[in-house]
């Protein structure tokens, strides 16, 4: 038997109920990956981690923008994003900036330097627990070996970081010469100078390419890894706002947690984020199921009966 035929634009169904029902199916796939698994173990790892290298990864940050900046402009530069955290939370890392940028220029360095090391174990160990969550969310079957998803997990810290780094210096940028240049449209351009945009467009591409090529040995589709992309950059940026409103509107944290209830509110927001990301993953995954499917209902119709069948030679 021939190779099925190449589809046509025109055999394609472009009735939108029909996709509207793909699209809530693909949906309700990708929730039912990640509900009533062990996802919830992952969250927490990564959650953990995630708190243990914030904080040393603020102290490196503010190290290399004193490299160009003062440490008092790093800090505020830095205090932007802040701003895509609850209000509760954002106390700590105010708190944090402000002692950086008011301490000497030579103990910031010095602190850069002895915090690399635990900063980087710490970040390590919480892409260890991301990668290792999202290969369980897409059922990956050859796994790598301990050698490979070492060194993959570091590759993606490193990458994750330097991403961070250059989307960070291309906002700062935008600023600067928009403020201090007086540069237009730099200056009228409210997008082109909130933090909002820049860390949108960051996630996008850092959560496009771990699904891609970290999710999975074979890597996935590019349509299926940008659609999970997109779509957890979406959910982080309203988990970041629905977080605000639970703990400031629905949970009064501070009457029960008192001092630390930043802590707990921070350790909220960063939960809500990560499966944010997980979710993006579990869609990754379903979509490139519904594409790898796709091509073959065309062919072979709903109940694998072929549409069309391949005319043969006459003998």
């Amino acid at each position: 038997m021939q190779d099925p035929q190449p589809i046509r634009w025109r055999d394609l169904d472009l009735d939108p109920i029909h996709w509207a029902r793909e699209v809530l199916r693909v949906l309700g796939l990708a929730l039912s990956r990640i509900w009533g698994r062990d996802v919830m173990l992952y969250v927490g790892g990564v959650s953990f981690f995630a708190l243990l290298a914030v904080f040393p990864g603020l102290a490196i940050l503010i190290g290399l923008y004193s490299l160009l900046l003062t440490s008092e402009q790093a800090a505020a530069q830095a205090e932007n994003f802040a701003d895509l955290m609850p209000s509760g939370a954002r106390a700590l890392f105010e708190s944090e900036l402000a002692r950086l940028a008011h301490a000497p220029e030579q103990a910031v360095s010095a602190q850069s330097a002895v915090v690399l090391v635990i900063g980087a174990y710490a970040a390590h160990r919480g892409f260890k627990a991301l990668l290792a969550g999202l290969s369980f969310i897409h059922d990956e079957e050859d796994q790598r070996g301990f050698v490979g998803f070492n060194l993959m997990a570091l590759f993606v810290l490193i990458a994750a970081f330097a991403l961070l780094f250059v989307m960070s210096g291309i906002f700062l940028t935008f600023r600067l010469l928009g403020s201090t240049l007086n540069l237009r449209p730099l200056e009228g351009v409210s997008w082109m100078q909130s933090e909002w945009t820049w860390a949108s467009l960051g996630l996008v591409i850092g959560m496009t390419l771990i699904y891609r090529y970290a999710m999975s040995r074979v890597p996935v589709d590019w349509r299926a890894s940008l659609a999970g992309g997109v779509a957890a950059a979406l959910l982080c940026l309203f988990m970041s706002s629905a977080s605000a409103f639970y703990v400031e509107k629905v949970a009064q944290l501070g009457a029960t947690y008192g001092s630390i209830s930043a802590v707990i509110i921070f350790l909220i927001w960063l939960s809500w984020s990560v499966n944010a990301i997980f979710l993006g993953g579990a869609l990754a995954t379903e979509v490139e199921i519904a594409l790898d499917e796709r091509p073959r209902a065309l062919v072979e119709g709903p109940r694998g009966v072929p549409l069309k069948t391949p005319s043969t030679p006459e003998s």
